[in-house]
């Protein structure tokens, strides 16, 4: 039977820890090794860099050797250099006690039995400091191959009970109100415990943390009955022994780790273990283990905020980017460039997002229609008003009367948009004798070159839409000659800053006009465009940048 490749096949990923996790078998070819850019990244210096990989070929799953210098063993034989699977294989990787790759078909019965890793008990005849080292290093590297800051956590609190003979321990971290949550719970037996099975009082355990940045502990002294003696409350709570372990927060950069006991306040949570019946074994290089361990839980629990963080900041990068691609597919494919009236006009998203948009529309045989709009705000939304924009705009092309068509929209977006989010728009009309029609709703004030020599700026006639509701928006009117030119723009070309952090500004754009050679929009356009790009060098801008440039040629 031919196995669909959708979903169908998953890896149960087993460390030398023991530890298990499912892994989903995806995208192909599925590249395992040493080396970061694998799918499935085993941190092993025995095993190659890129050691194997699992591809399909006419939808079967096959599993190739890349090279690997120890081979590609499947339930213990080498393969030679491909091997098709069907399922319930366990894959090696030519090392002993490394990682095993076990491929299950969906449907099949998952047989990846775990080994527990062993670590040398506290007391045990025999145990010496250099075999209880060997097994934190066998947990340090562990660690760096785990799928599950869980069960990282889990694995250091089942090596500090062995290390010092606990019988409990509690993994507890700081939370945004400064208060300890209990995070993961282990017994000496390898088994989870209920939280409320925390006997001393949290608030305890955080009066100590602040108080104390080394490893500190609290014994009972069956000999002190005076009532005066600290060991009296963990009497009351029937512990022999309490060790706590300061877990602090890691700036992850060079040379961070050897002031990481040290730092004040930095404390991000505590490793606590107690016992009821033996005392806990801080004797014969322990505490030193013990702090090991706890470097190890800090540097996993600052690589978890950090692939959290980064991981946000993916997320984030990937809206801006689908708001990016809505502004592009909305500026018109093309523009009319022979004729009465031609236009040339851009828009360039920044790194972020805004809602920048302009369009051109015919909307009859002898007349245009003109739209910039500038939707307040970045990001998604803001993108996504400017289609709405769009939208109205196509709707209501063949409408005569502007002002009703603007306060129409106007009162939509009050009532329907989020607070506070508003447009600023200049939407105009030009016929083939000349005449402009145009109402600026809180817009940049567009240009108007003439032919014969002057600048007009055409100011505001309103409010932005969507900001007040019952605005009353203005209308005006003026006569163009052929040879006028009307520039437009949002505030992301004034607003352009160079690596000074300087604004390009109203003035030098309006020097930039009047210095540019008196031909065609197509000249303007580009002279505009390169004063920008001589003035920002390269900088990035926090603003979309568009710019429009319409000429009136009349009937020649």
């Amino acid at each position: 039977m031919t196995p669909n490749p959708a979903g169908t096949a998953t890896l149960s990923v087993v460390d030398p820890n023991g530890r298990k996790v499912s892994v989903p078998l995806y995208p192909f070819p599925f590249r395992m090794g040493r080396s970061s850019d694998n799918n499935l990244i085993l941190r092993d210096s025995r095993i190659s860099r890129n050691h194997a990989q699992i591809s399909l070929d006419d939808g079967h799953f096959v599993l190739e050797d890349l090279g690997s210098r120890h081979g590609v063993w499947v339930n213990g034989t080498r393969i030679d250099k491909t091997l098709r699977l069907t399922g319930s294989e366990r894959v090696e990787f030519g090392v002993p006690d490394g990682y095993q790759v076990h491929f299950v078909l969906a449907g099949q019965a998952e047989e990846t039995p775990l080994v527990k890793a062993k670590i040398p008990e506290s007391g045990r005849a025999g145990t010496t400091n250099l075999e209880k080292l060997r097994a934190v290093l066998e947990v340090a590297r562990s660690l760096q191959s785990s799928f599950s800051t869980d069960d990282v956590l889990n694995t250091v609190l089942d090596a500090a009970l062995a290390v010092t003979g606990a019988e409990r321990g509690f993994m507890m971290l700081l939370d945004e109100n400064n208060e300890l949550q209990i995070r993961c719970t282990r017994s000496r037996a390898g088994g989870e415990l209920p939280p409320d099975d925390l006997r001393v009082p949290r608030r305890l355990i955080l009066q100590a943390l602040e108080s104390r940045r080394d490893l500190f502990s609290m014994s009972f002294d069956p000999t002190a009955m005076d009532g005066l003696s600290p060991g009296n409350t963990i009497m009351d709570l029937e512990l022999r022994s309490v060790v706590c372990v300061p877990l602090v927060r890691v700036n992850l950069s060079a040379g961070a780790a050897t002031q990481m006991l040290t730092a004040a306040k930095s404390n991000a949570g505590v490793l606590y273990m107690d016992s009821r019946i033996t005392a806990v074994d801080l004797a014969g290089g322990n505490r030193e283990l013990l702090q090991t361990l706890a470097i190890e839980a800090s540097t996993v629990l600052e690589n978890a905020r950090l692939l959290e963080e980064e991981r946000a900041r993916q997320k984030i990068e990937e809206e801006l980017d689908v708001a990016r691609r809505i502004q592009q597919s909305l500026l018109p494919r093309s523009l009319p460039s022979e004729g009465w009236f031609v236009v040339h006009g851009s828009s360039e998203a920044s790194h972020q997002v805004g809602g920048d948009y302009f369009d051109v529309l015919p909307i009859g045989p002898d007349t245009w229609s003109i739209v910039v709009a500038d939707v307040s705000g970045k990001g998604v939304s803001s993108a996504l008003l400017a289609s709405f924009l769009q939208g109205a705009f196509l709707s209501a092309s063949c409408t005569s009367d502007i002002p009703e068509m603007l306060s129409r929209l106007n009162g939509f977006l009050s009532a329907r948009s989020e607070h506070g989010k508003y447009a600023t728009l200049f939407y105009s009309k030009l016929d083939s004798s000349g005449r402009l029609t145009y109402a600026n709703a809180g817009h940049c004030a567009p240009m108007l070159v003439r032919a014969a020599g002057g600048i007009e700026k055409l100011e505001a006639t309103g409010m932005p839409v969507g900001l007040v509701d019952g605005a009353v928006f203005g209308l005006e009117t003026r006569d163009l000659t052929p040879g006028d030119r009307l520039v437009l723009y949002s505030d992301g070309v004034t607003e352009a800053q160079d690596p000074e952090g300087e604004f390009y500004g109203r003035k030098r754009l309006r020097k930039t006009i009047e210095a540019a050679p008196r031909s065609g929009s197509a000249e303007l356009h580009a002279a505009i465009r390169k004063s920008l790009l001589e003035f920002t060098r390269g900088a990035e801008q926090s603003d979309d940048v568009t710019l429009v440039v319409l000429e009136y040629r009349g009937n020649r």
